[in-house]
């Protein structure tokens, strides 16, 4: 099959330079180019597909030229308005799209565990997520950390808006049996670390995923890329699809 055209869209961001880096030798893509939200999408009409590592505020402008042109997106970044993530879902009815908070093959199990502890430990157990990220990460909590609250919740019957407890300060009062804990914390260079905590009286559960380098979500972003294009449909998915996990 021939290479697969990809745009990397943020590429002098963190994930951007990873992405490059992991593009150099693959046989499966070819580089059409390397832009930073700012520069023209005129170059989008060459690709086949735009990998969006940017920042929420500019994931818009390479949606409507996706849309415009019919190519596949493959969106990494995270911090969206509601508003945003509606347009997102509006423009999966006529392109691909994949749509994940995390692309690390490692994380989607971690998604995947965290399911099942659930499913299997019930609603007495007590569930807190705790997400580690480098100091300038600007958007709390994690995508990561998110998603894994909102599985938290399907699983219990609960709401994320509604039961997500976001830290806790001052006199707060015992913690109520519908509570899911949410706790971000910025220090130093950590690339991604995220633990979920189920726990009873008499026992506690840890599910953990550490991320030493940015390589695995690159290399799971291009995987995406591929499987989109494979799949020839158009809809909404994300790396639960790509591996298999639902």
């Amino acid at each position: 099959m021939k290479k697969l055209k990809v745009i990397i869209y943020g590429s002098k961001g963190r994930m951007g330079s990873a992405l490059i880096s992991c593009l150099q030798g693959n046989v499966d893509f070819e580089l059409t180019a390397a832009i930073d939200s700012g520069d023209s999408l005129d170059k989008v009409a060459e690709c086949d597909a735009v990998i969006d590592f940017s920042h929420s505020d500019a994931t818009p402008l390479v949606l409507d030229k996706c849309m415009e042109l019919g190519k596949i997106l493959v969106i990494g970044t995270t911090g969206h308005s509601d508003d945003v993530r509606q347009r997102i879902s509006q423009a999966s009815t006529t392109i691909p799209v994949v749509f994940s908070p995390n692309y690390s093959v490692g994380v989607n199990a971690l998604f995947w565990l965290t399911q099942k502890a659930a499913e299997i430990l019930g609603s007495e157990y007590d569930a807190e997520v705790i997400e580690i990220h480098h100091r300038h990460k600007k958007d709390a909590p994690s995508g990561t950390a998110r998603r894994i609250a909102e599985i938290l919740a399907e699983t219990k019957g609960l709401n994320y808006e509604k039961d997500a407890c976001h830290g806790r300060f001052g006199m707060v009062g015992e913690r109520s049996f519908s509570e899911i804990g949410v706790h971000a914390v910025r220090c130093g260079d950590v690339v991604g670390d995220h633990t979920v905590l189920l726990a009873a009286p008499g026992d506690r559960l840890e599910l953990i995923h550490r991320a030493s380098s940015r390589e695995a979500f690159a290399r799971g972003a291009l995987r995406a890329a591929l499987w989109a294009r494979d799949h020839g449909s158009v809809g909404l998915f994300d790396m639960q699809d790509v591996l298999g996990l639902r």
